[in-house]
């Protein structure tokens, strides 16, 4: 039986992810490294529409063999008739039915699978040993000619992905459970899911009461605040007298990453920048991208290519570039859209999105880079921006996996100080020449009038 939650569960559900708290657990998983199940990026913004999936699986006596109860959402970049590339998210819908699901035994793998919409389907198979239980492949298929979610995308039909998954052994006779998110990125696919109960090869037709958390659920004595992350002072609570406060510490510039994209074999984008994040919608808030926990994604093409990173699973950042005049002798590639999501750390709820596909900055020649090593600021929204430093970035035509001769943004153009320099001395020497000259006059105007 594949079913989604619905009535008071799903309300809550709903109503928990508005507010960004936990929604109701329906379950967990292994560790972030373990990217068996399931997690979910919880809507872009406007209304969230989640469904809860709940999958059990019943052998040839209708026990239950297989359980699982969890929800998760795609993310999805996909080339346009174009040869450009937007984004989609593609959700679970409203019905959904688990065909090919296997109980597994001793010898078989057990399989747990759905399909949902207009031809999508994801499974997830199972392999144990006399004690443990562990997923061991991911597939995932969409389906392009679902017109609704892929508009004017130039590849039509099915397209399958599958990840070896790394899930940590549970023990038999144990359900596992995670309410934190966790994600799954491969090729132009990221796979999101949260709140999730699993148990392969349930013993004697019911699930089991012994838990096996994740460790992003194990809750700690006092929660630590990530480094990167200004501190906030908050009012104080009710007392006789106002409490002190103590003024935030000021965020020290980001350090700078080194990322790059492959196509094949070949290097075809190439990025070094220091990111930095400003959001100002309650309360201003300086994020600082480590570049030791972002990992880099995304596509390469002759006329679009997009950078998409994970700082750690609490931003994710994407960066398109187009090339504009493409018919013309002289080409020249410009950034055009930003978007940007930051998660919460403890649940993966959005704490806030922003997008912005009119931009027209970072031009340069195509086969060159770009380069600016001055802080510049990109507008998102008026709640949100996008501070970079020591910017270098070349997203089209990579040599030997190094950047090209660079143009410099003008902010990096010390020569235009010469001539202001030049002209400054020149036009104070002219101003004290004639302020000498109309005193000398003066001088020798009053001299003649006394004679």
């Amino acid at each position: 039986m594949a079913r989604f939650l619905s009535g008071p569960l799903a309300s809550a559900a709903r109503h928990s992810l508005l507010l960004g708290a936990p929604a109701p657990a329906a379950g967990g998983m292994e560790t972030r490294a373990s990217c068996l199940l399931f997690l979910l990026l919880l809507g872009i913004s406007g209304f969230f529409q989640s469904y809860a999936v709940e999958v059990d699986v019943k052998d040839a006596s209708n026990a239950t063999c297989l359980y699982a109860k969890w929800m998760m959402r795609f993310l999805i970049t996909y080339e346009t008739n174009s040869s450009d590339y937007k984004n989609t998210t593609l959700h679970l819908s409203s019905s959904v039915t688990h065909n090919g699901s296997v109980c597994g035994n001793d010898t078989q793998a057990a399989l747990l699978a759905v399909q949902f919409g207009e031809g999508h389907s994801w499974s997830i198979n199972f392999t144990k040993t006399n004690e443990t239980y562990q997923g061991d492949f991911i597939t995932f298929t969409y389906n392009t000619n679902d017109t609704a979610v892929f508009p004017d995308a130039k590849r039509k039909g099915p397209v399958t992905i599958v990840v070896k998954d790394i899930m940590h052994p549970v023990q038999l006779n144990n359900v596992f459970v995670c309410h934190n998110t966790d994600f799954v990125e491969a090729e132009n696919v990221t796979q999101i899911f949260w709140n999730v109960t699993v148990q392969a090869f349930v013993q004697n037709g019911t699930i089991s009461k012994k838990e096996s958390r994740c460790r992003a659920d194990t809750p700690t004595s006092a929660p630590t605040v990530p480094p990167t992350i200004a501190n906030v002072t908050t009012a104080p609570t009710t007392t006789l007298s106002p409490a002190p406060t103590t003024a935030p510490k000021p965020v020290e510039n980001p350090d700078t990453g080194n990322y790059s994209l492959k196509s094949g074999n070949k290097t075809c984008l190439l990025a070094t920048v220091g990111l930095q994040l400003n959001v100002s919608r309650d309360k201003p808030l300086l994020i600082n991208i480590n570049p030791k926990t972002t990992s880099a994604d995304g596509t390469c093409g002759n006329t679009t290519a997009t950078l998409k990173l994970n700082d750690g699973n609490s931003t994710l950042i994407s960066f398109t570039f187009v090339v504009k005049n493409a018919s013309a002798s002289v080409q020249k590639f410009y950034l055009k859209e930003v978007n940007v999501t930051l998660l919460n750390r403890l649940n993966g709820s959005v704490i806030s999105n922003a997008d912005n596909n009119n931009f027209s900055k970072w031009d340069a020649y195509l086969g060159s880079s770009y380069m600016c090593r001055k802080e510049q600021t990109l507008e998102i929204n008026e709640d949100f921006q996008v501070h970079t430093f020591n910017l270098w970035i070349q997203p089209f035509l990579v040599k030997a996996n190094k950047f090209s001769t660079a143009q410099e943004c003008s902010l990096d153009d010390d020569s235009i100080l010469i001539p202001i320099v030049v002209g400054a001395a020149l036009a104070g020497l002219i101003a004290i020449i004639v302020v000498a000259y109309i005193i000398g006059r003066r001088k020798s105007y009053a001299g003649y009038q006394t004679l």
